[in-house]
C-alpha cells in the first residue's frame, strides 16, 4: 500500500507529536529522580524507589519513543509508510487504552490526546492510499514489496514461538493468582502500584501476543506488510526482555540459576529469549525486499535493412 505525499508528510508530523508527547513526560521523569540511571532501574523493575519517588513512564514510553521516530523516517523516505503508519497506529490504540481509567488528570487527558494522534496514523495510512500502478506510470517507484523468503520464515518462526511463550505466561498467571489480582493485571488496579502512564502488565502481555501472531502470519505469507508488524513486534520484544534481563543481572540471579525457583527461573530464561529472538527478528526484516521486475514493454521495430543493390533514388 502506497500513499500520497501530503499522507507521508501528515503521518510524520503525528508521529513527532506522539514522540514529543513522552519527551515531555520523560524529562518530567527525570527531573524526578535527578539521576538517569536510577530512571532506567526503575524501568527495569527495581521498586526500591517507591519509597522515595515514583515516576510517570514505564518502559513501554521510551520503546514507543524508538518507533514513533522508526515510523516517521519510514513516512518520508521508505515505501513502507502505509502499513508503517497503520501497524504503529493501532498498536499505539491498543497500549493507550487501558488509560481511559487510570487515575490522575494528566494521564487522561495524555491518553486521550495519545489516542486521538494514534487515530489520525490509522485515518491517514487508510484515507492518503494511492494506486501502485498510477505511481509507476509516473516514474517513481512502486509500493512494498514482499519479505525474502528465508528470513520472512525465520522471522515468522520466531514470532510464533514467542507468542506461545506469551500465551502460556498468561496462562499460568491466571491460575496462579487470586481472581482480583487477575482483574489488576489487566484493569491497572491499586494493588500493583503501577506508574501513571504504565500500561497494565496483563493487557500488555495480551496486546504482545497479538501483534507477535499477526507478525508471524503475515511473515510466513510474506505479506507486503510483514517487515513493518514484526519490525514493531520484534522491538517490543527486546524492550520486554531487556527490562527483565536487568533486572535479573542486579538481583545476581545470573550468578545462581540453579538455586532459583522454577518460576523465577522460567522468567529469567523467558527474558533472554526475548532480547535474541526479538533482536533477530529486527535483523531479519530490517533488509529490504527484493524489487518486483517491471512489466516487459515492447519497443518499436526497428526500420528494414536496406537492399544489398539499392534502386535509384534510395
Amino acid at each position: 500500500m502506497t500513499v500520497t505525499r501530503t499522507a507521508r508528510l501528515t503521518g510524520a508530523a503525528l508521529c513527532a507529536a506522539l514522540a514529543l508527547v513522552i519527551v515531555v513526560w520523560l524529562l518530567s521523569d527525570l527531573a524526578t529522580f535527578r539521576s538517569p540511571v536510577e530512571l532506567l532501574w526503575y524501568w527495569a523493575g527495581d521498586r526500591a524507589f517507591l519509597l522515595r519517588r515514583r515516576a510517570a513512564t514505564s518502559l513501554v514510553d521510551p520503546v514507543l519513543l524508538v518507533a514513533y521516530l522508526a515510523t516517521a523516517f519510514a513516512a518520508l523516505r521508505s515505501s513502507l509508510a502505509g502499513p508503517a503508519l497503520a501497524v504503529t497506529g493501532l498498536t499505539t490504540l491498543a497500549l493507550r487504552l487501558p488509560g481511559l481509567w487510570a487515575a490522575g488528570v494528566d494521564a487522561l487527558v495524555t491518553t486521550l490526546l495519545t489516542l486521538a494522534l494514534a487515530a489520525g496514523l490509522v485515518v491517514t495510512a487508510s484515507a492518503g492510499r494511492r494506486d501502485e500502478h498510477e505511481q509507476e506510470r509516473e516514474g517513481e517507484p512502486g509500493g512494498p514489496t514482499r519479505p525474502r523468503t528465508g528470513p520472512a520464515v525465520a522471522a515468522g518462526a520466531l514470532c510464533g514461538l514467542a507468542a506461545l511463550v506469551w500465551a502460556a505466561w498468561e496462562v499460568h498467571w491466571a491460575t496462579a493468582l487470586p481472581v482480583e489480582f487477575t482483574v489488576d493485571r489487566f484493569t491497572g488496579g491499586r494493588s500493583l502500584l503501577l506508574p501513571a502512564l504504565a500500561v497494565p502488565p496483563g493487557w500488555l502481555d495480551v496486546v504482545l501476543t497479538l501483534l507477535l501472531l499477526a507478525a508471524a502470519l503475515s511473515a510466513l505469507t510474506r505479506a507486503r506488510h510483514a517487515r513493518p508488524v514484526g519490525l514493531l513486534a520484534g522491538l517490543l520484544l527486546t524492550g520486554w526482555g531487556t527490562g527483565g534481563v536487568a533486572t535479573a543481572l542486579r538481583a545476581g540471579w545470573f550468578g545462581g540459576l540453579a538455586d532459583l525457583e522454577a518460576d523465577t527461573l522460567l522468567a529469567v530464561l523467558t527474558s533472554v529469549f526475548a532480547v535474541l529472538a526479538g533482536a533477530a527478528v529486527m535483523v531479519l526484516l530490517a533488509r529490504p525486499g527484493a524489487r518486483r521486475r517491471s512489466p516487459y514493454r515492447p519497443v518499436a521495430a526497428l526500420p528494414p535493412a536496406p537492399p544489398a543493390r539499392r534502386p535509384p533514388g534510395w
